[in-house]
């Protein structure tokens, strides 16, 4: 990584095998459950000194079948049915929290008063009122609080940081982003499920990818003022999935907002899970005095694209694209020679060696990875956004 990023993780115990255990808890065992799984299994060997050797102590699901094969496939311990059990393991030092939104504050609050260190899935909560309940009780309890916007750990976004903060862009104008998918479209024929209900999950497209770009916008550019929102829900109603029922769609389908930064600089926000034929799509731009940044998730952890103005146009004409992939690059000299790219799960590694270091070493999980704060005023914003649809006004950001 390098002491220039502001990580300093490699700074942890040396690799003669007294690297601390980490005992790690795991609630779900799908998407995200196999993601930091992943993750917690590659770091020994690829951070290396490691901050602390991850263990695999549970794995809890609400199917008791589908959580003991967890536990089998992942490398689990023992596998648990019931949170709240599973927090009463006493060697569990970390709880990993990747269930619904609707499972995230009450496991995490009582993770915090039984000591336990946290990490959350984002959004971290349905609304922000709840994210202040899971953020007050961390600070109370002392303990280390993450919330897993992961995409702060690509070192293309890292170094786009490092560009700005140095103030090589100068003054900033302007950041626009979007995350686009189509999964929910009406071809895919998917049935109601827990992200279409607002009970459960808080929000739509606006807490799912929504969230993601509020975070990189108050990473990369800084704090957020003051939102305008259109929302929409294009399909309200779909079945249940044996096909029995019809339930009513009751979050946003899409969003689209402006943006008022504290600095001045002016953005745009949308995201969508009705976008055809994206995938994955999340893109950013960054225009200042100076020059323009351009990230694409899609050429993920290695690119990023970038123009001066005072280049002379007769030889380098328009945006450079940098192969973000040398060992001085943020997390690199982890990974493997120059030019030869990482990928998507690999963030995940980034993310949770600083968390483990910070753990260990006792440092603060912001302003490089986001704690319960930041998830906290990611959730104050989509409240606003919410609002400002909902009433057709211009809303203020209030933490």
């Amino acid at each position: 990584m390098g002491e220039e990023t502001g990580f300093t993780t490699m700074t942890g115990p040396k690799a003669t095998g007294t690297a601390p255990e980490i005992g790690v808890g795991m609630l779900g065992y799908a998407f995200m459950g196999k993601a930091h799984t992943n993750a917690y299994k590659k770091i020994p060997y690829l951070i290396y000194p490691p901050p602390a050797m991850p263990k695999l102590v549970g794995i809890c699901g609400m199917v008791e079948e589908e959580a003991a094969e967890a536990a089998r496939r992942y490398g689990y311990t023992d596998h648990f049915t019931d949170w709240r059990k599973m927090l009463d393991d006493d060697r569990i030092t970390l709880f990993d929290n990747g269930g619904p939104n609707n499972v995230h504050a009450e496991p995490c609050i009582a993770a915090a008063e039984a000591g336990k260190h946290i990490i959350c899935e984002k959004p971290l909560a349905r609304t922000a009122a709840e994210a202040k309940t899971m953020l007050d009780a961390a600070k109370k309890a002392g303990v280390k609080h993450m919330t897993a916007f992961n995409y702060r750990f690509i070192p293309a976004l890292i170094q786009a940081k490092k560009l700005i903060d140095s103030g090589a862009l100068g003054r900033i104008y302007h950041f626009r982003a979007q995350y686009l998918q189509e999964w929910i479209m009406p071809h895919y024929k998917t049935p109601f499920i827990w992200r279409l209900d607002k009970k459960t999950a808080g929000s739509g497209a606006l807490g799912d990818l929504g969230a993601h770009i509020i975070d990189l916008g108050r990473f990369l550019v800084g704090e957020m003022k003051s939102v305008s929102a259109v929302t929409r829900t294009f399909i309200s109603n779909r079945p249940s999935p044996d096909g029995k029922k019809t339930h009513t769609v009751d979050v946003d389908d899409a969003f689209v907002a402006t943006v008022e930064f504290e600095n001045g600089a002016i953005g745009t926000l949308e995201a969508s899970r009705y976008a055809a034929g994206r995938k994955n799509h999340q893109v950013i731009e960054i225009n200042g005095e100076k020059g323009s940044i351009f990230f694409d998730l899609e050429r993920m952890m290695n690119e990023l694209q970038v123009y001066w103005v005072d280049e002379d146009p007769q030889e380098t004409q328009g945006f450079h694209t940098v192969l973000v992939s040398e060992a001085y690059h943020p997390w690199w000299n982890n990974w493997w020679p120059h030019g030869h790219i990482i990928g998507w799960e690999h963030l995940f590694v980034h993310e949770l060696t600083h968390l483990l270091d910070c753990i260990v070493n006792d440092k603060s999980v912001s302003p490089w990875g986001a704690d319960f704060e930041d998830g906290y005023r990611a959730a104050v914003i989509c409240d606003a956004i919410l609002a400002s649809a909902e009433k057709r006004v211009h809303v203020d950001i209030v933490y």
